[in-house]
Protein backbone atom coordinates (compact mmCIF):
# COMPACT_ATOMS: atom_id res chain seq x y z
CA UNK A 1 0.00 0.00 0.00
CA UNK A 2 3.24 2.71 0.96
CA UNK A 3 4.27 1.89 -2.69
CA UNK A 4 1.24 2.59 -4.06
CA UNK A 5 0.96 5.46 -1.89
CA UNK A 6 3.91 7.13 -3.16
CA UNK A 7 4.08 6.09 -7.07
CA UNK A 8 0.58 7.84 -7.02
CA UNK A 9 1.82 10.66 -5.47
CA UNK A 10 4.93 10.58 -7.82
CA UNK A 11 2.94 10.95 -10.84
CA UNK A 12 0.68 13.97 -9.26
CA UNK A 13 3.99 15.44 -8.68
CA UNK A 14 5.31 15.51 -12.24
CA UNK A 15 2.09 16.01 -14.10
CA UNK A 16 1.54 19.57 -11.80
CA UNK A 17 5.15 20.24 -12.93
CA UNK A 18 5.01 19.59 -16.53
CA UNK A 19 1.07 21.84 -16.25
CA UNK A 20 3.13 24.35 -14.99
CA UNK A 21 6.03 24.22 -17.34
CA UNK A 22 3.44 24.26 -20.40
CA UNK A 23 1.50 27.38 -18.56
CA UNK A 24 5.12 29.17 -18.80
CA UNK A 25 5.76 28.04 -22.21
CA UNK A 26 2.78 29.56 -23.64
CA UNK A 27 2.94 32.59 -21.81
CA UNK A 28 6.53 32.90 -23.09
CA UNK A 29 5.24 32.57 -26.85
CA UNK A 30 2.11 34.55 -26.13
CA UNK A 31 4.46 37.44 -24.90
CA UNK A 32 7.31 36.46 -28.12
CA UNK A 33 4.35 37.42 -30.27
CA UNK A 34 2.54 40.26 -28.58
CA UNK A 35 2.92 42.47 -31.63
CA UNK A 36 1.21 44.34 -33.94
CA UNK A 37 2.68 44.68 -37.77
CA UNK A 38 1.75 48.24 -38.35
CA UNK A 39 3.28 48.63 -42.45
CA UNK A 40 5.63 46.40 -45.24
CA UNK A 41 7.55 47.47 -47.66
CA UNK A 42 7.57 45.13 -50.53
CA UNK A 43 10.32 46.12 -53.13
CA UNK A 44 10.30 43.88 -56.69
CA UNK A 45 13.56 44.66 -57.94
CA UNK A 46 14.56 43.08 -61.91
CA UNK A 47 18.21 42.94 -62.31
CA UNK A 48 19.82 43.27 -65.19
CA UNK A 49 20.16 39.50 -66.05
CA UNK A 50 16.69 38.90 -65.11
CA UNK A 51 16.87 37.83 -61.80
CA UNK A 52 14.54 38.69 -59.34
CA UNK A 53 15.53 40.74 -55.21
CA UNK A 54 12.62 41.06 -53.11
CA UNK A 55 12.94 43.09 -50.28
CA UNK A 56 10.76 42.73 -47.48
CA UNK A 57 11.05 45.76 -44.57
CA UNK A 58 8.88 44.91 -41.73
CA UNK A 59 7.51 47.57 -39.17
CA UNK A 60 5.88 45.90 -35.90
CA UNK A 61 4.42 47.86 -33.04
CA UNK A 62 6.74 46.03 -30.09
CA UNK A 63 9.86 44.23 -30.63
CA UNK A 64 8.81 40.92 -32.71
CA UNK A 65 11.58 38.74 -30.30
CA UNK A 66 11.45 35.43 -30.97
CA UNK A 67 10.64 32.98 -34.19
CA UNK A 68 9.17 35.27 -37.17
CA UNK A 69 7.74 33.28 -40.11
CA UNK A 70 7.30 34.56 -43.46
CA UNK A 71 6.48 33.43 -47.30
CA UNK A 72 4.62 33.05 -50.04
CA UNK A 73 2.97 30.48 -52.42
CA UNK A 74 5.17 27.44 -52.98
CA UNK A 75 5.92 27.77 -56.55
CA UNK A 76 8.32 30.53 -55.98
CA UNK A 77 10.29 28.58 -52.97
CA UNK A 78 11.50 26.47 -55.86
CA UNK A 79 13.29 29.52 -57.20
CA UNK A 80 14.33 30.77 -54.26
CA UNK A 81 17.92 30.97 -54.66
CA UNK A 82 19.19 32.45 -51.37
CA UNK A 83 17.52 34.53 -48.10
CA UNK A 84 18.62 36.75 -45.36
CA UNK A 85 17.01 39.11 -42.64
CA UNK A 86 18.89 41.95 -41.25
CA UNK A 87 18.13 44.91 -38.80
CA UNK A 88 16.74 47.75 -41.88
CA UNK A 89 19.43 50.51 -40.74
CA UNK A 90 22.07 48.02 -40.41
CA UNK A 91 22.79 45.71 -42.87
CA UNK A 92 25.45 44.24 -40.67
CA UNK A 93 23.24 43.04 -37.98
CA UNK A 94 21.74 39.18 -39.65
CA UNK A 95 19.52 37.56 -38.29
CA UNK A 96 19.63 33.27 -38.55
CA UNK A 97 17.22 32.10 -41.08
CA UNK A 98 15.40 28.62 -41.84
CA UNK A 99 14.08 27.99 -45.35
CA UNK A 100 11.72 25.53 -46.45
CA UNK A 101 9.76 25.83 -42.57
CA UNK A 102 6.38 25.45 -42.23
CA UNK A 103 4.32 28.53 -42.07
CA UNK A 104 2.18 26.67 -39.39
CA UNK A 105 -0.48 24.45 -40.31
CA UNK A 106 -1.49 25.96 -43.80
CA UNK A 107 -0.42 24.31 -47.07
CA UNK A 108 0.64 25.63 -50.27
CA UNK A 109 3.28 28.14 -48.79
CA UNK A 110 6.91 27.98 -49.04
CA UNK A 111 7.84 29.28 -45.29
CA UNK A 112 11.29 31.03 -44.16
CA UNK A 113 11.81 31.69 -39.91
CA UNK A 114 13.67 34.15 -38.65
CA UNK A 115 15.10 34.01 -35.65
CA UNK A 116 14.76 37.53 -33.92
CA UNK A 117 17.15 38.04 -30.52
CA UNK A 118 15.49 39.51 -27.33
CA UNK A 119 15.43 43.54 -28.04
CA UNK A 120 15.26 43.06 -32.10
CA UNK A 121 14.87 45.99 -33.63
CA UNK A 122 10.79 46.89 -34.43
CA UNK A 123 11.67 47.41 -38.24
CA UNK A 124 14.10 44.50 -40.02
CA UNK A 125 14.20 43.48 -43.39
CA UNK A 126 14.23 39.83 -44.92
CA UNK A 127 15.62 39.71 -48.99
CA UNK A 128 15.18 36.69 -51.22
CA UNK A 129 16.93 35.93 -54.38
CA UNK A 130 14.97 34.08 -57.18
CA UNK A 131 15.81 32.78 -60.18
CA UNK A 132 15.16 34.37 -63.73
CA UNK A 133 12.91 32.03 -64.82
CA UNK A 134 10.31 34.03 -63.58
CA UNK A 135 10.86 36.78 -65.75
CA UNK A 136 9.59 35.94 -69.86
CA UNK A 137 10.65 37.43 -72.50
CA UNK A 138 8.03 37.59 -75.55
CA UNK A 139 8.64 35.49 -77.64
CA UNK A 140 7.47 37.98 -81.14
CA UNK A 141 8.81 41.49 -79.37
CA UNK A 142 12.15 41.31 -78.00
CA UNK A 143 11.60 44.08 -76.01
CA UNK A 144 8.90 43.02 -73.60
CA UNK A 145 8.98 41.00 -70.60
CA UNK A 146 6.46 39.61 -68.40
CA UNK A 147 7.27 39.34 -64.79
CA UNK A 148 5.61 36.31 -62.34
CA UNK A 149 6.29 37.49 -58.74
CA UNK A 150 4.18 37.34 -55.78
CA UNK A 151 2.78 41.10 -55.02
CA UNK A 152 2.95 41.13 -51.31
CA UNK A 153 4.41 38.32 -48.93
CA UNK A 154 2.64 35.47 -46.83
CA UNK A 155 2.28 36.30 -42.97
CA UNK A 156 1.11 35.12 -39.71
CA UNK A 157 -0.60 38.81 -39.13
CA UNK A 158 -2.61 41.09 -40.50
CA UNK A 159 -0.58 43.89 -42.01
CA UNK A 160 -1.88 47.48 -41.48
CA UNK A 161 -0.55 48.76 -44.65
CA UNK A 162 1.36 47.35 -47.64
CA UNK A 163 3.08 49.66 -50.23
CA UNK A 164 4.22 47.64 -53.01
CA UNK A 165 6.82 48.44 -55.73
CA UNK A 166 7.67 46.87 -58.70
CA UNK A 167 11.29 48.38 -59.86
CA UNK A 168 12.49 47.23 -63.32
CA UNK A 169 15.11 48.88 -65.17
CA UNK A 170 15.61 51.89 -66.35
CA UNK A 171 13.28 53.27 -69.18
CA UNK A 172 10.64 50.39 -68.78
CA UNK A 173 6.77 51.25 -69.28
CA UNK A 174 4.25 49.48 -67.60
CA UNK A 175 1.85 47.50 -70.31
CA UNK A 176 -0.53 45.76 -68.62
CA UNK A 177 -0.37 43.52 -64.85
CA UNK A 178 -2.87 42.13 -62.18
CA UNK A 179 -1.53 44.88 -60.72
CA UNK A 180 -2.71 48.65 -61.33
CA UNK A 181 0.98 50.22 -62.26
CA UNK A 182 4.46 49.86 -60.52
CA UNK A 183 3.42 50.81 -57.41
CA UNK A 184 0.25 50.11 -55.45
CA UNK A 185 -0.94 49.58 -51.66
CA UNK A 186 -2.97 47.27 -49.87
CA UNK A 187 -5.11 48.28 -46.68
CA UNK A 188 -5.43 45.91 -43.88
CA UNK A 189 -4.03 42.92 -45.46
CA UNK A 190 -5.34 39.70 -43.76
CA UNK A 191 -2.87 37.06 -42.20
CA UNK A 192 -1.92 33.73 -44.60
CA UNK A 193 -3.11 35.88 -48.07
CA UNK A 194 -1.93 34.01 -50.58
CA UNK A 195 -0.99 36.10 -54.08
CA UNK A 196 0.27 35.17 -57.52
CA UNK A 197 0.56 38.33 -59.81
CA UNK A 198 1.72 39.30 -63.20
CA UNK A 199 3.20 42.24 -64.71
CA UNK A 200 3.93 42.82 -67.99
CA UNK A 201 6.57 46.20 -69.55
CA UNK A 202 8.54 47.23 -72.27
CA UNK A 203 12.47 48.29 -72.39
CA UNK A 204 13.08 51.03 -74.96
CA UNK A 205 16.87 49.59 -74.74
CA UNK A 206 18.39 46.25 -74.55
CA UNK A 207 18.54 46.62 -70.39
CA UNK A 208 17.55 43.37 -69.27
CA UNK A 209 19.70 40.07 -70.84
CA UNK A 210 18.63 36.84 -69.84
CA UNK A 211 21.67 35.14 -68.52
CA UNK A 212 23.36 33.91 -65.90
CA UNK A 213 26.90 34.67 -64.74
CA UNK A 214 27.95 31.55 -63.22
CA UNK A 215 31.57 32.77 -61.87
CA UNK A 216 33.50 36.10 -61.86
CA UNK A 217 36.80 36.31 -61.05
CA UNK A 218 38.63 39.66 -60.34
CA UNK A 219 42.76 39.90 -60.12
CA UNK A 220 43.35 43.35 -58.60
CA UNK A 221 47.40 43.65 -59.30
CA UNK A 222 49.03 46.48 -57.99
CA UNK A 223 52.77 46.97 -59.13
CA UNK A 224 55.71 48.39 -57.58
CA UNK A 225 55.08 51.79 -58.41
CA UNK A 226 51.85 51.51 -56.53
CA UNK A 227 49.75 51.32 -60.18
CA UNK A 228 46.23 49.41 -60.24
CA UNK A 229 45.16 47.13 -62.84
CA UNK A 230 42.15 44.56 -62.90
CA UNK A 231 41.27 41.76 -64.63
CA UNK A 232 37.39 40.49 -64.65
CA UNK A 233 36.83 37.13 -65.88
CA UNK A 234 33.26 36.65 -66.62
CA UNK A 235 31.60 32.38 -67.53
CA UNK A 236 28.45 33.50 -68.21
CA UNK A 237 25.58 30.83 -69.72
CA UNK A 238 23.10 32.30 -72.16
CA UNK A 239 19.06 32.06 -70.71
CA UNK A 240 17.09 33.63 -73.27
CA UNK A 241 15.18 32.12 -75.94
CA UNK A 242 17.56 33.68 -78.87
CA UNK A 243 21.63 33.18 -79.21
CA UNK A 244 23.57 36.25 -77.10
CA UNK A 245 25.77 38.28 -79.56
CA UNK A 246 27.24 40.31 -76.79
CA UNK A 247 27.11 40.90 -72.51
CA UNK A 248 26.80 43.83 -70.81
CA UNK A 249 29.15 44.53 -67.63
CA UNK A 250 29.16 46.98 -65.03
CA UNK A 251 32.98 48.65 -64.37
CA UNK A 252 33.76 50.35 -61.01
CA UNK A 253 34.34 54.13 -61.17
CA UNK A 254 37.26 55.47 -61.82
CA UNK A 255 38.33 52.74 -64.57
CA UNK A 256 40.39 53.66 -67.30
CA UNK A 257 41.45 52.04 -70.75
CA UNK A 258 38.84 48.91 -70.73
CA UNK A 259 40.05 46.01 -73.27
CA UNK A 260 38.42 43.03 -73.69
CA UNK A 261 39.82 39.16 -74.91
CA UNK A 262 37.81 36.08 -75.14
CA UNK A 263 39.09 32.80 -73.76
CA UNK A 264 41.69 32.26 -76.68
CA UNK A 265 43.02 36.09 -75.59
CA UNK A 266 41.80 37.35 -78.92
CA UNK A 267 40.86 41.17 -78.57
CA UNK A 268 36.98 41.55 -78.94
CA UNK A 269 35.14 44.90 -79.05
CA UNK A 270 33.80 46.87 -75.92
CA UNK A 271 31.74 50.16 -75.95
CA UNK A 272 30.48 52.30 -73.28
CA UNK A 273 26.92 52.18 -73.34
CA UNK A 274 25.78 54.08 -70.05
CA UNK A 275 27.16 55.93 -66.91
CA UNK A 276 27.19 55.89 -63.78
CA UNK A 277 26.77 53.12 -63.42
CA UNK A 278 29.78 52.51 -66.04
CA UNK A 279 28.41 49.79 -68.24
CA UNK A 280 30.07 48.64 -71.05
CA UNK A 281 29.04 46.22 -73.93
CA UNK A 282 31.20 43.18 -74.68
CA UNK A 283 30.92 41.87 -78.15
CA UNK A 284 31.24 37.99 -78.31
CA UNK A 285 33.94 36.78 -80.85
CA UNK A 286 30.58 33.32 -81.18
CA UNK A 287 27.56 33.81 -80.26
CA UNK A 288 26.14 32.10 -77.25
CA UNK A 289 23.28 29.43 -78.56
CA UNK A 290 20.50 29.27 -75.89
CA UNK A 291 21.61 27.55 -72.81
CA UNK A 292 25.38 27.47 -74.15
CA UNK A 293 28.41 29.07 -72.27
CA UNK A 294 30.82 31.23 -72.83
CA UNK A 295 33.93 33.21 -70.95
CA UNK A 296 35.76 36.77 -71.79
CA UNK A 297 37.84 38.89 -69.72
CA UNK A 298 37.71 42.45 -69.37
CA UNK A 299 41.12 44.51 -68.12
CA UNK A 300 41.42 48.42 -67.23
CA UNK A 301 43.00 50.02 -64.48
CA UNK A 302 42.13 52.04 -61.45
CA UNK A 303 42.82 55.87 -60.65
CA UNK A 304 45.54 55.24 -58.00
CA UNK A 305 45.04 58.77 -56.61
CA UNK A 306 41.27 57.86 -55.73
CA UNK A 307 42.14 54.81 -54.25
CA UNK A 308 44.87 55.34 -52.46
CA UNK A 309 45.12 56.32 -48.82
CA UNK A 310 48.21 58.59 -47.47
CA UNK A 311 50.63 57.31 -44.51
CA UNK A 312 53.13 58.68 -42.45
CA UNK A 313 55.84 56.20 -43.22
CA UNK A 314 57.36 55.89 -46.55
CA UNK A 315 57.62 51.99 -46.83
CA UNK A 316 53.89 52.13 -45.87
CA UNK A 317 50.96 52.02 -48.82
CA UNK A 318 47.32 51.71 -48.19
CA UNK A 319 44.12 51.19 -50.77
CA UNK A 320 40.37 50.95 -50.18
CA UNK A 321 38.74 49.36 -53.64
CA UNK A 322 35.08 48.54 -53.23
CA UNK A 323 33.66 45.49 -54.68
CA UNK A 324 30.69 45.30 -57.19
CA UNK A 325 28.96 48.41 -55.58
CA UNK A 326 27.34 48.96 -58.93
CA UNK A 327 26.33 45.75 -60.52
CA UNK A 328 23.35 45.55 -61.43
CA UNK A 329 23.15 41.60 -61.85
CA UNK A 330 23.17 38.34 -59.69
CA UNK A 331 26.38 36.62 -60.01
CA UNK A 332 26.26 32.66 -58.39
CA UNK A 333 30.23 32.89 -57.81
CA UNK A 334 32.67 35.87 -56.93
CA UNK A 335 36.17 35.63 -55.87
CA UNK A 336 38.83 38.67 -55.67
CA UNK A 337 42.69 37.76 -55.72
CA UNK A 338 45.34 40.49 -54.64
CA UNK A 339 48.49 40.34 -56.08
CA UNK A 340 51.30 42.49 -54.78
CA UNK A 341 54.84 43.67 -56.09
CA UNK A 342 57.59 42.06 -54.94
CA UNK A 343 58.59 42.50 -51.83
CA UNK A 344 55.56 43.89 -50.34
CA UNK A 345 54.25 42.00 -47.04
CA UNK A 346 50.47 42.38 -46.13
CA UNK A 347 50.19 44.62 -42.73
CA UNK A 348 46.59 44.19 -42.26
CA UNK A 349 43.56 41.66 -43.01
CA UNK A 350 42.27 43.25 -46.37
CA UNK A 351 38.64 42.37 -45.49
CA UNK A 352 35.96 41.56 -42.64
CA UNK A 353 35.10 37.81 -43.11
CA UNK A 354 36.61 34.79 -44.15
CA UNK A 355 39.52 35.17 -46.30
CA UNK A 356 42.96 33.18 -47.58
CA UNK A 357 46.43 33.72 -47.74
CA UNK A 358 49.28 32.34 -49.76
CA UNK A 359 52.56 33.17 -48.77
CA UNK A 360 54.99 33.47 -51.93
CA UNK A 361 58.51 33.46 -52.22
CA UNK A 362 58.74 37.23 -52.73
CA UNK A 363 55.12 38.59 -51.64
CA UNK A 364 51.78 37.78 -50.53
CA UNK A 365 48.72 37.39 -52.00
CA UNK A 366 44.94 37.01 -50.83
CA UNK A 367 41.97 35.88 -52.31
CA UNK A 368 38.29 35.87 -50.68
CA UNK A 369 35.43 34.00 -52.46
CA UNK A 370 31.90 34.45 -52.03
CA UNK A 371 28.36 32.96 -53.20
CA UNK A 372 25.23 34.31 -54.40
CA UNK A 373 26.45 37.92 -54.96
CA UNK A 374 24.53 40.94 -55.37
CA UNK A 375 25.48 44.76 -54.95
CA UNK A 376 23.81 44.77 -51.95
CA UNK A 377 26.36 42.08 -50.73
CA UNK A 378 29.18 44.97 -51.65
CA UNK A 379 32.28 45.21 -49.56
CA UNK A 380 35.95 47.24 -49.38
CA UNK A 381 39.21 45.40 -50.01
CA UNK A 382 41.45 47.76 -47.51
CA UNK A 383 44.88 47.01 -48.53
CA UNK A 384 47.86 48.17 -45.88
CA UNK A 385 51.05 47.13 -47.30
CA UNK A 386 54.69 47.26 -46.24
CA UNK A 387 57.10 47.45 -49.30
CA UNK A 388 60.66 48.96 -49.32
CA UNK A 389 61.32 50.53 -52.78
CA UNK A 390 64.84 49.37 -52.88
CA UNK A 391 62.99 45.80 -53.91
CA UNK A 392 62.06 47.81 -57.71
CA UNK A 393 65.35 47.39 -58.53
CA UNK A 394 65.48 43.49 -57.93
CA UNK A 395 64.33 42.10 -61.23
CA UNK A 396 66.60 44.49 -63.18
CA UNK A 397 69.21 42.95 -61.33
CA UNK A 398 68.43 39.66 -61.51
CA UNK A 399 68.03 40.56 -65.82
CA UNK A 400 71.28 41.89 -65.43
CA UNK A 401 73.15 39.44 -63.68
CA UNK A 402 71.64 36.37 -65.89
CA UNK A 403 72.76 38.34 -69.06
CA UNK A 404 76.38 38.45 -67.29
CA UNK A 405 76.63 34.92 -66.86
CA UNK A 406 74.74 33.69 -70.16
CA UNK A 407 77.39 36.16 -71.87
CA UNK A 408 80.36 34.01 -70.09
CA UNK A 409 79.46 31.17 -70.72
CA UNK A 410 78.70 31.26 -74.35
CA UNK A 411 82.28 33.07 -74.52
CA UNK A 412 83.98 30.27 -73.24
CA UNK A 413 81.95 27.36 -75.20
CA UNK A 414 82.94 29.88 -78.49
CA UNK A 415 87.03 29.35 -77.85
CA UNK A 416 86.71 25.53 -77.63
CA UNK A 417 87.03 23.34 -81.21
CA UNK A 418 83.48 22.46 -82.73
CA UNK A 419 83.12 19.05 -84.00
CA UNK A 420 80.72 18.94 -87.11
CA UNK A 421 77.35 18.17 -86.47
CA UNK A 422 75.18 16.21 -88.39
CA UNK A 423 71.83 17.35 -88.77
CA UNK A 424 68.59 14.92 -90.17
CA UNK A 425 66.41 16.78 -92.21
CA UNK A 426 63.04 15.50 -91.44
CA UNK A 427 60.71 14.06 -94.50
CA UNK A 428 58.02 16.64 -95.66
CA UNK A 429 54.59 15.62 -94.41
CA UNK A 430 51.70 16.32 -96.56
CA UNK A 431 49.78 19.19 -94.79
CA UNK A 432 45.33 19.04 -95.03
CA UNK A 433 44.59 21.39 -98.07
CA UNK A 434 42.22 24.46 -97.19
CA UNK A 435 39.48 22.76 -98.95
CA UNK A 436 40.22 19.64 -96.28
CA UNK A 437 40.29 21.45 -93.23
CA UNK A 438 37.01 23.99 -94.55
CA UNK A 439 35.09 20.51 -95.16
CA UNK A 440 35.80 19.33 -92.14
CA UNK A 441 34.87 22.49 -89.86
CA UNK A 442 32.01 22.38 -91.89
CA UNK A 443 30.93 18.84 -91.61
CA UNK A 444 31.71 19.16 -87.84
CA UNK A 445 29.06 22.19 -87.44
CA UNK A 446 26.46 20.71 -89.14
CA UNK A 447 26.56 17.27 -86.72
CA UNK A 448 26.09 19.69 -83.62
CA UNK A 449 23.37 21.14 -85.32
CA UNK A 450 22.12 17.91 -85.89
CA UNK A 451 22.69 16.98 -82.84
CA UNK A 452 20.97 19.89 -81.21
CA UNK A 453 18.44 19.29 -83.32
CA UNK A 454 17.51 15.91 -81.97
CA UNK A 455 17.64 17.43 -78.45
CA UNK A 456 15.11 19.70 -79.09
CA UNK A 457 12.95 17.25 -80.69
CA UNK A 458 13.38 14.66 -77.62
CA UNK A 459 11.84 17.82 -75.62
CA UNK A 460 9.02 18.41 -77.77
CA UNK A 461 7.64 15.16 -78.09
CA UNK A 462 7.72 15.07 -74.01
CA UNK A 463 5.96 18.06 -74.09
CA UNK A 464 3.19 16.62 -76.11
CA UNK A 465 3.97 19.30 -79.34
CA UNK A 466 4.56 16.63 -81.71
CA UNK A 467 2.94 13.21 -82.55
CA UNK A 468 5.39 10.43 -81.56
CA UNK A 469 5.26 8.73 -85.20
CA UNK A 470 6.00 11.79 -86.40
CA UNK A 471 8.84 11.93 -84.08
CA UNK A 472 10.52 9.06 -85.11
CA UNK A 473 10.65 9.73 -88.95
CA UNK A 474 12.13 13.07 -88.47
CA UNK A 475 14.81 11.13 -85.33
CA UNK A 476 15.39 8.43 -87.72
CA UNK A 477 16.14 11.32 -91.13
CA UNK A 478 17.98 13.34 -88.74
CA UNK A 479 20.20 10.29 -87.47
CA UNK A 480 20.92 8.67 -90.63
CA UNK A 481 22.83 12.62 -91.70
CA UNK A 482 24.69 11.81 -88.35
CA UNK A 483 25.95 8.66 -89.45
CA UNK A 484 26.50 10.17 -92.89
CA UNK A 485 28.42 13.12 -91.44
CA UNK A 486 30.76 10.56 -88.99
CA UNK A 487 31.93 8.54 -91.66
CA UNK A 488 32.91 11.02 -93.66
CA UNK A 489 34.47 13.36 -90.76
CA UNK A 490 36.50 10.05 -89.57
CA UNK A 491 37.91 10.32 -93.05
CA UNK A 492 39.17 13.85 -92.72
CA UNK A 493 40.11 12.91 -88.90
CA UNK A 494 42.52 9.90 -90.23
CA UNK A 495 43.96 12.76 -93.02
CA UNK A 496 44.84 15.41 -90.29
CA UNK A 497 46.14 13.01 -88.13
CA UNK A 498 48.60 11.49 -90.15
CA UNK A 499 49.88 14.93 -91.21
CA UNK A 500 51.21 15.13 -87.57
CA UNK A 501 52.19 18.10 -86.14
CA UNK A 502 49.55 20.32 -84.09
CA UNK A 503 47.18 18.50 -86.39
CA UNK A 504 47.38 15.56 -84.87
CA UNK A 505 47.36 17.09 -81.24
CA UNK A 506 44.33 18.85 -81.95
CA UNK A 507 42.53 15.23 -83.05
CA UNK A 508 43.82 13.99 -80.17
CA UNK A 509 42.25 16.81 -77.87
CA UNK A 510 38.75 16.61 -80.16
CA UNK A 511 38.35 12.79 -78.98
CA UNK A 512 38.88 13.52 -75.56
CA UNK A 513 36.20 16.50 -75.63
CA UNK A 514 34.02 14.07 -77.50
CA UNK A 515 35.14 11.13 -75.11
CA UNK A 516 34.37 13.62 -71.64
CA UNK A 517 30.60 14.82 -73.28
CA UNK A 518 29.54 10.95 -74.08
CA UNK A 519 30.66 10.10 -70.20
CA UNK A 520 29.06 13.42 -69.14
CA UNK A 521 25.50 12.28 -71.45
CA UNK A 522 25.29 8.48 -69.60
CA UNK A 523 25.91 10.35 -66.29
CA UNK A 524 22.92 13.06 -66.82
CA UNK A 525 20.78 9.86 -68.15
CA UNK A 526 21.91 7.83 -64.85
CA UNK A 527 21.49 10.84 -62.68
CA UNK A 528 17.93 11.67 -64.29
CA UNK A 529 16.51 7.86 -63.79
CA UNK A 530 17.69 7.83 -59.97
CA UNK A 531 16.38 11.37 -59.20
CA UNK A 532 12.91 9.75 -61.07
CA UNK A 533 12.84 6.67 -58.76
CA UNK A 534 13.36 8.70 -55.75
CA UNK A 535 17.24 7.37 -54.93
CA UNK A 536 18.84 10.52 -54.46
CA UNK A 537 18.13 13.95 -52.73
CA UNK A 538 17.06 17.11 -54.57
CA UNK A 539 20.20 19.04 -53.85
CA UNK A 540 22.33 16.39 -54.58
CA UNK A 541 20.51 16.02 -58.06
CA UNK A 542 21.42 20.05 -58.02
CA UNK A 543 24.74 19.32 -57.11
CA UNK A 544 25.53 16.79 -59.82
CA UNK A 545 23.83 18.52 -62.97
CA UNK A 546 25.67 21.26 -62.22
CA UNK A 547 28.84 19.40 -62.03
CA UNK A 548 27.91 17.85 -65.32
CA UNK A 549 26.22 20.74 -67.18
CA UNK A 550 30.15 22.26 -66.27
CA UNK A 551 32.20 19.86 -67.69
CA UNK A 552 30.03 19.85 -70.75
CA UNK A 553 30.47 23.11 -71.18
CA UNK A 554 34.33 23.02 -70.85
CA UNK A 555 34.01 19.98 -73.49
CA UNK A 556 32.06 22.00 -75.73
CA UNK A 557 34.28 24.95 -75.93
CA UNK A 558 37.60 23.49 -76.66
CA UNK A 559 35.64 21.54 -79.54
CA UNK A 560 34.60 25.51 -80.78
CA UNK A 561 38.46 26.43 -79.55
CA UNK A 562 39.80 23.46 -82.11
CA UNK A 563 36.82 24.44 -85.09
CA UNK A 564 37.87 28.27 -84.76
CA UNK A 565 41.37 27.54 -85.16
CA UNK A 566 41.31 25.10 -88.38
CA UNK A 567 38.67 27.62 -89.67
CA UNK A 568 41.47 30.55 -89.22
CA UNK A 569 43.81 28.47 -91.13
CA UNK A 570 42.03 28.30 -94.21
CA UNK A 571 41.66 31.94 -94.61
Amino acid sequence: MKKSAWAASAVLVIAVVMSLSSTAGLRVAAAASDYNIDRVDHTVNVLSNGYILINDTIVTSTPASGSFLIGFPYKYGLQTLRCMAYDASDRSTVFPVTLNFPLENHVGFYGVKVDLPDGAPQAFTVEFVLSNLLLTQDSQNATVFTLDFPAYPSLTKAVVLLKGLVRPPSGAEYIKGTVDNFTYTADNLAAFSYNVSQVTFGLTENNVQLFEINQLDRQITINQFGDIQVSDSYYVTNDAQNSAMSVDVILPPNSTVPTAKDQFGRPTQILLIDSPPIRYRVNLTLPAEPGKSSQFTVVYGLDKNVYSKSQNEPDKFAYEIPQFRDITYYVDQVSVALSMPEGARLLARPVTGFYSVCKGTFADAVTIRKQGFVSLDSFPVEIELGYNPLWTAFRPTLWVWSIALVGCAVFIVSRRRKAPVTVAVPSRVARPTPDNLRRFVESYEEKMKILTEIDALEVRVQKGKIPRRRYKVQKRTLEMRVEALSRNLGELKESMRSAGGHYADLMRQLEVAESEISDVEANIRNIEARQNRGEVTLELYRNRMEEYRRRKEKSETTINGILLRLREETR
